[in-house]
C-alpha cells in the first residue's frame, strides 16, 4: 500500500519532469496491486450502516478512504489501459492517480485517529468491476468511470458533509472540500477526454453518453444531482435536464 501511494506520487512528479513518457509505463493488469485488507464483498452484500455511533462513524470514514484508493487504480490503469492517446491524456491521469493517493492517506490518517486502521471493515470492488467492464474502449471508460460513477461522488458529498457535521466530525467534512474541488477536475479530465474521443468518432456526447448508460449493467444516475459541480465539471444545462428527467 505504502508503495501504491508513493509510487502515484513519484510516477506524477516524473512526467511533469519530462523524465517519463507514456511509453515506458507497464503494461495494464486485470487485478491492480492491494494489500491484504480489506476483506472484498460484492456491492450488494454491504452491511447498510446509520451514522449513529463511534464505529459507523469509523466504517463512513474507512469506506471513503477505501473509495479513494481504489480511484488511485483506475486512474493508473487509464494511463496504461489505452495506448496511442494525446500525451497531456496520461498526464492528466497520472495528476489523478497522485491526488487520489493524497485522499486516501488523508483519509487514512482522519480513520487512525478514529482508533482504526483501513482493512479494518470490508470494501466491495464496484469501482474495479466498472474498469473491467470499460477496458476494450477509452471512451466507455471516461463516460462510464468519471462522468457516471465519479460524478456520483459530486452528488452525494455535501449530504455526506451534513452528516459529519451533525456527527460532530468538522474534520472529515473539511477533508470533503478538499475532495469535492479536485473530484470537479477529475470529472471535468473524463468529460474533456469522453468529449475529445466522441469528436474523433464523429458522435453527438450527450447521445452517446445515454447510449451507454443504457447498457446492460451500468446504474443510472439518480437526483438529486450537485448541480454547481457538475456544471463545473462540463456537464451541460441540457444535459443535467434531460438526466433529471
Amino acid at each position: 500500500m505504502e508503495a501504491k501511494l508513493a509510487g502515484a506520487a513519484r510516477l506524477w512528479v516524473e512526467w511533469r519532469a519530462g523524465d517519463l513518457s507514456a511509453g515506458e509505463l507497464d503494461a495494464p493488469a486485470d487485478t491492480p496491486g492491494r494489500p491484504a485488507r480489506p476483506e472484498l464483498l460484492p456491492p450488494q452484500a454491504m452491511p447498510r450502516r446509520q451514522l449513529n455511533g463511534r464505529e459507523n462513524h469509523a466504517a463512513l470514514i474507512h469506506a471513503l478512504a477505501h473509495i479513494e484508493f481504489n480511484a488511485i487504480n483506475l486512474a493508473l490503469d487509464a494511463v496504461q489501459r489505452f495506448p496511442g492517446l494525446p500525451p497531456e491524456f496520461y498526464g492528466d491521469w497520472l495528476q489523478v492517480a497522485a491526488e487520489e493517493a493524497d485522499h486516501f492517506t488523508l483519509f487514512r490518517d482522519h480513520l487512525r485517529a478514529q482508533g482504526k486502521e483501513y482493512g479494518d471493515f470490508p470494501g466491495h470492488d464496484g469501482l474495479w468491476e466498472m474498469a473491467l467492464k470499460t477496458a476494450h474502449d477509452p471512451l466507455a471508460r471516461m463516460a462510464l468511470v468519471p462522468r457516471l460513477l465519479e460524478a456520483r461522488g459530486l452528488d452525494v458529498t455535501p449530504d455526506i458533509q451534513r452528516k459529519l457535521k451533525g456527527f460532530g466530525d468538522a474534520p472529515g467534512a473539511a477533508i470533503l472540500d478538499i475532495i469535492l474541488r479536485d473530484e470537479i477536475g477529475h470529472v471535468a479530465a473524463g468529460d474533456r477526454w469522453f468529449r475529445h474521443l466522441c469528436a474523433e468518432r464523429g458522435e453527438q456526447p450527450e447521445a452517446a453518453f445515454q447510449a451507454l448508460l443504457n447498457t446492460p449493467g451500468v446504474p443510472r444516475p439518480r437526483r438529486p444531482f450537485n448541480e454547481t459541480a457538475r456544471l463545473a465539471a462540463g456537464f451541460s444545462a441540457q444535459e443535467l435536464a434531460a438526466l433529471s428527467a
